[in-house]
């Protein structure tokens, strides 16, 4: 069963890393800066591409800027995509306000 962890060791940038069993099987690089979580990039290895992984680190990064009052910047182009496909279940945390730049 794969599991995400929230690793930040002070410095950034931060990631939410996925592991299935002891290994890291993939990852979501972010930054946390005043009130905004910028997201950077999303990847998961490839042959484990298509279980739905992303959306697992999609997932948690969403409830941690939700349980800290962040406002997420997405600039990964995954995050963006999945920001814009589905506006309601995101609006709470997306800062519009910030254009990435693709």
């Amino acid at each position: 069963m794969a599991e995400v962890k929230f690793q930040h060791d002070g410095e950034e940038p931060a990631a939410f890393n996925l592991f299935d069993e002891d290994k890291k099987i993939g990852e979501m690089i972010v930054e946390i800066l005043g009130g905004d979580l910028k997201v950077y990039h999303t990847e998961v290895d490839e042959d484990q591409e298509g279980k739905g992984y992303a959306k697992l680190l999609l997932d948690a990064m969403s409830n941690y800027a939700r349980s800290n009052q962040l406002k997420v910047i997405p600039l990964c182009t995954y995050v963006a995509t999945q920001f814009k496909r589905h506006p309601d279940e995101y609006q709470d945390i997306w800062n519009k306000e910030v254009k990435p730049e693709f």
